[in-house]
């Protein structure tokens, strides 16, 4: 009988841990991004970061790719996805650390080849999540691309990507 309870107890305890691990990694991409307070610097730093490259994309939050893709991108900037988006050396310097210290530090994040994450939409994570989408929805005018994200995500500029926020242009809620 003791040995009945003694498997049935950890058989509870392995149950009940899968779950709150469960909850936790749901909560994990629930949970606004860069959720402690900036220093004065940082703030600065970060305004600059989103009013350079908010220019022509969203500016993504530096905790989707790992130090050694933001480098890769901030050292390539001469020709981004095929613009050039270089800045002078001190806002280029400045950026880099920003995107350096609040940069992922899972760094094993790669691209679906394997290779240095450049672009978010290519990561295993965004692709998975993102797999139920169809193109029409994707390629539609009010959104236009995958990495798109303000364009179905009502709070992406805040770090918020969670599901009962996502709104898809002439599609509605996602369900």
């Amino acid at each position: 009988m003791k040995k009945l309870w003694n498997v049935s107890l950890a058989a509870a305890l392995l149950v009940g841990g899968v779950s709150v691990y469960a909850e936790d990694d749901e909560m994990e991409h629930a949970r606004p991004m860069q959720s402690k307070p900036l220093s004065k610097q940082d703030q600065s730093a970060a305004a600059l970061y989103k009013k350079e490259c908010s220019a022509c994309h969203m500016a993504y939050q530096p905790e989707f790719l790992p130090k050694r893709s933001w480098d890769k991108t901030m050292k390539g900037l001469d020709n981004h996805f095929g613009t050039d988006a270089t800045m002078d050396t001190v806002d280029s310097n400045t950026v880099q650390n920003y995107l350096m210290t609040y940069a992922s530090k899972n760094d094993r994040i790669t691209d679906m080849r394997g290779a240095v994450a450049l672009r978010i939409s290519q990561t295993p994570h965004f692709v998975k999540e993102h797999r139920k989408i169809s193109k029409k929805m994707i390629t539609q005018p009010a959104v236009k691309s995958i990495a798109n994200c303000n364009a179905c995500h009502t709070k992406a500029e805040v770090g918020s990507y969670r599901e009962r926020e996502i709104n898809i242009p002439n599609y509605g809620r996602w369900e």
